[in-house]
């Protein structure tokens, strides 16, 4: 019984060895992974850059993108016509009235029109 009991603690030792270098060896495999990773977009960030500098000084442009067009800016609107003298205006309809070309209610429509704008 006793034999049996020193075979199962050291069958118990044994696991626990094999469990505890599982768990190291993961963990080692883990970390290796995401540090090669981190290494290769810091590799992969320094490739470009290094390429951007290139293009730079030899004045070529390689980007997926094309250069940006100089937009010309829209024409300003024109200036608006001078506002008639409406005292000019009102002159000549009285003019055109007196000399008979309007008559009272062409007059009248025109002269309001020329009032209310």
């Amino acid at each position: 019984m006793v034999g049996r009991m020193r075979r199962t603690a050291r069958r118990r030792r044994v696991a626990r060895v094999a469990v505890g270098t599982a768990v190291v060896a993961g963990t080692a495999g883990a970390v290796r992974h995401h540090q090669d990773q981190k290494y290769a977009a810091q590799d992969q960030q320094a490739y470009e850059a290094q390429q951007y500098e290139d293009e730079q000084a030899q004045g070529e442009y390689y980007d997926d993108e094309p250069e940006p067009q100089q937009v010309a800016a829209p024409a300003p609107a024109p200036a608006p016509a001078p506002a008639p003298d409406m005292s000019a205006e009102l002159k000549n309809l009285a003019d055109l009235h007196a000399s008979g070309v309007l008559t009272d209610e062409e007059y009248a429509a025109a002269k309001a029109k020329v009032i209310n704008g």
